[in-house]
C-alpha cells in the first residue's frame, strides 16, 4: 500500500492510523502477512515508525508479531468483539439517556444531516463509506454528550467489532436495519423520551453479534470464535 504523510504531522502516528484504516476496511485482509520493509518503503519512512506502529496495532489485537518471523493481519476475534461490543453498549445506552434529557436542538440536527449522508451512502451501495457515516454518527453522540475521549478508547477496541461489521453490511437488509436503528434513536432524542432512546440503542447494536453463525459460514477463514 502507498500512502503520502503530512511533513506537519510526527510520521508514527500516520501509520498507525493508515493501517488501521486499510485492516478495518480489509483491504490488509485477515491473515495476510505484513513486510516491515515493504510498508516502510511505501510510507516513505524509515522502519522505526512502522515498528512503533505496528507494536500499538498489536496493542489493539489488529497485527501479530512473531519474534524473527512474520507480523500477520489477525483474524476477526469473536469473543474480543464480544467484549467491545458490551463496553459500547453500555457507554451508549447512557449517552442515549443524556442526550434525550438535554434535547439540544442542534444535537438533534446534526444526528439528522449524518442520517442524510447514510441514506444516500446506502443507496450508492458505498459499503466503506456507509459504515464510515454510521461511525460518525455515533462519534457525534459522544462528543454531544461531552464524551469524546471516550469515543477514542472504543475506536481502539472496536477493530474485530468493525471488520465484523463490514463483513455483515452487503447481507440483505443490513444497512435499512442500521438506518431503521438511527432513526429510532434520534426520534427518541427528539421526544425527550430517555427509556426510549436507551431501549433504542440496545436493539440497534445487537445487530451484527447476533449474526456472527451466518458471518463466519461465508466468512470462515477470516473468523476465530
Amino acid at each position: 500500500m502507498n500512502f503520502t504523510l503530512d511533513p506537519t504531522r510526527h510520521a508514527a502516528p500516520q501509520v498507525v492510523e493508515a493501517l488501521r484504516a486499510a485492516i478495518i476496511s480489509m483491504e490488509l485482509a485477515p491473515g495476510i502477512a505484513l513486510d516491515r520493509g515493504e510498508l516502510a518503503q511505501g510510507f516513505g519512512v524509515s522502519q522505526t515508525p512502522v515498528r512503533d506502529a505496528l507494536i500499538r496495532l498489536s496493542e489493539e489485537g489488529l497485527v501479530l508479531i512473531r519474534a524473527q518471523y512474520t507480523t500477520q493481519v489477525t483474524r476477526i476475534d469473536v469473543p474480543a468483539a464480544r467484549e467491545a461490543h458490551f463496553l459500547r453498549r453500555s457507554i451508549e445506552i447512557e449517552i442515549a439517556r443524556q442526550l434525550a434529557l438535554t434535547h439540544e436542538e442542534s444535537v438533534i440536527t446534526d444526528l439528522r444531516l449524518q442520517l442524510s449522508r447514510q441514506v444516500d451512502l446506502a443507496e450508492k451501495k458505498d459499503f466503506l463509506g456507509f459504515i464510515a457515516a454510521d461511525k460518525e454518527f455515533h462519534r457525534l453522540m459522544y462528543v454531544a454528550a461531552g464524551l469524546p475521549r471516550l469515543w477514542s478508547v472504543v475506536v481502539r477496541m472496536s477493530g474485530h467489532v468493525d471488520r465484523l461489521r463490514l463483513l455483515h453490511s452487503p447481507f440483505a437488509g443490513k444497512t435499512a436495519s442500521i438506518l431503521d436503528g438511527h432513526e429510532v434513536i434520534l426520534d427518541a432524542i427528539a421526544s425527550g423520551d430517555a427509556e426510549a432512546a436507551q431501549q433504542a440503542v440496545r436493539e440497534h447494536l445487537s445487530g451484527t453479534l447476533a449474526s456472527v453463525d451466518e458471518i463466519q459460514q461465508r466468512y470462515p477463514e477470516y473468523l476465530i470464535l
